[in-house]
């Protein structure tokens, strides 16, 4: 009796813990298999009771949750960084307030030419020295058009200038900053100096002989963009760009049409990759990076030998890319553009050997410039003119201006600046241009034979005619020395 008590309160309790597997009926005499029933029920209850909460745990962990989009200010602050870096010549396109591949492509370079890591992500400093600074070159006006025009790497460089500025570092003859400007720029954070470590003498193998370099690296390399903001600056100032009859200085002349040439090339080839579908800019400019580490000997051809050599050596190269020559060229259009944007010299100067290559001559003006202002090139003038030769021969042969067709007396300027820096002053007068007309010449018609005068004074100023009556008693060799025409009756009617 006491057993059948204890039985029914483990099966009452296991109907409580939760579902239970089917329970055998008790009956007197089995309580080993009784008992066995009401452990398996609790244990089966448990398991159950467990899982569920397992289930339950797996449901609240595969919640997603969607990351905070971007907030209004910070749109507004990344647009205020994309601006300040367009207006120092570190493009990064139109300004829409997120920082892309091409935004941080321009920040890297800033940080870099700054001295700092080119992480791409600014740091609190160098974000507040780039507006700042931004915001000091809209509000000195005329004074920063000055300062860019007199530092060597233009608008980029004042970066450099009023960062040493606000640290107290000011270049020798150089005045400092106005009072109130120089607050604005923010300190840079110092680290604190850790003590040196104790130096320890190591004997070293004497180094092997190499050859010497006393300027690689020293200082950073001249940018095309700044220098087209200065020429655009001292063009403004100087009320428009050189005429051919306002030129004194050929070499200013030549870069003002450089930076001319290099804007049209920008905006065609951004009008060519906007028809290139399933490619994104990015993809286009990591493409074109590999233009110039790929052509890299005909680029240092270009500085060292003549014209005609190199375009031997590329017409070669462009045959081995087994390319068709109009896809090729307007790749090498497209990879002008991404060139001439992103400041990158070498894949600018293989796209306009490409193009030159290929026949369009138009493109050896380019080269000429890259020669002639020293930008990705040794400056060699001697060797820019045959390349301004071959434009100049390009352009006189279409009848067109090129890059610029509204601007009818370019190629005069460009003739007259490419001719006095070679020293060819005085053969800068254009040749004269042959009318485009098909030739017409009047060739004289042998008159018919006319009968003799009756005049008999006339017959020696007369040209021997046909007689109208041949006398009969001429002779065989008198009628032999007679004209074709004459002899035709008695070849006739001889019988």
């Amino acid at each position: 009796m006491t057993l059948k008590r204890i039985a029914t309160a483990g099966a009452l309790a296991s109907l409580a813990l939760g579902p239970v597997a089917p329970v055998v009926p008790a009956y007197a005499g089995s309580g080993d298999a009784l008992v066995g029933g009401v452990i398996g029920g609790i244990i089966g209850g448990a398991i159950v009771s467990e899982s569920q909460k397992k289930r339950q745990v797996t449901r609240s962990t595969t919640v997603v949750r969607k990351a905070p989009a971007i907030t209004t200010a910070e749109r507004e602050q990344n647009r205020e960084v994309q601006v300040a870096l367009n207006h120092f010549g570190f493009p990064v396109g139109t300004p829409d307030g997120v920082l892309g591949r091409q935004s941080r492509s321009a920040i890297s370079e800033y940080q870099m030419m700054l001295g700092y890591p080119g992480s791409g992500y600014l740091t609190e400093y160098e974000r507040s020295h780039l507006i700042a600074s931004y915001h000091r070159a809209v509000a000195g006006g005329a004074m920063t058009m000055q300062q860019a025009a007199a530092n060597p790497m233009g608008m980029r460089g004042l970066l450099v200038t009023w960062r040493d500025e606000a640290m107290g570092i000011v270049p020798q003859g150089q005045m400092p900053a106005p009072q109130g400007q120089m607050a604005m720029m923010p300190a840079a954070p110092v680290a604190p100096v850790e003590p040196a470590a104790p130096v320890t003498e190591t004997a070293t193998a004497p180094a092997a002989p190499a050859l010497p370099n006393f300027l690689g690296g020293a200082g950073a390399k001249a940018s095309l963009a700044s220098q087209c903001n200065r020429v655009g600056l001292m063009a403004t100032s100087a009320g428009g760009y050189t005429t051919v009859a306002t030129m004194t200085d050929p070499s200013t002349a030549l870069g003002e049409q450089f930076c001319l040439v290099r804007a049209f090339t920008i905006a065609e080839g951004e009008e060519l990759a906007s028809r290139v579908a399933g490619v994104t800019p990015a993809d286009i400019s990591a493409q074109c990076a590999g233009f110039g580490p790929a052509m890299k000997a005909q680029i240092t051809a270009l500085s060292i030998d003549p014209a005609d050599k190199v375009l031997a050596d590329v017409r070669s190269f462009a045959l081995g890319t087994g390319m068709a020559p109009d896809q090729l060229a307007a790749t090498a259009k497209i990879c002008l553009s991404v060139g001439y944007a992103q400041d990158d010299m070498d894949v600018a100067i293989a796209s306009d050997l490409i193009l030159a290559a290929l026949g369009e001559g138009a493109y050896g003006e380019l080269l000429g410039h890259h020669l002639s202002q020293g930008f990705g090139a040794v400056r060699r003038p001697d060797l820019a003119f045959d390349w301004y030769d071959i434009a100049l021969k390009s352009a006189e042969a279409s009848g067109t201006v090129p890059f610029a067709p509204g601007q009818s007396e370019r190629m005069q300027l460009v003739r007259k600046a490419a001719y006095a820096i070679a020293g060819r002053a005085d053969q800068a007068a254009a040749p004269a241009t042959v009318p485009a007309t098909l030739p017409s010449f009047v060739v004289p018609v042998t008159p018919a034979p006319e009968a003799a005068p009756a005049d008999a004074s006339q017959e020696a100023s007369v040209a021997p005619a046909v007689p109208e009556a041949t006398p009969a008693k001429m002779t065989a060799e008198q009628i032999d020395s007679l004209p074709l025409a004459a002899r035709l009756p008695f070849l006739l009617f001889k019988n």
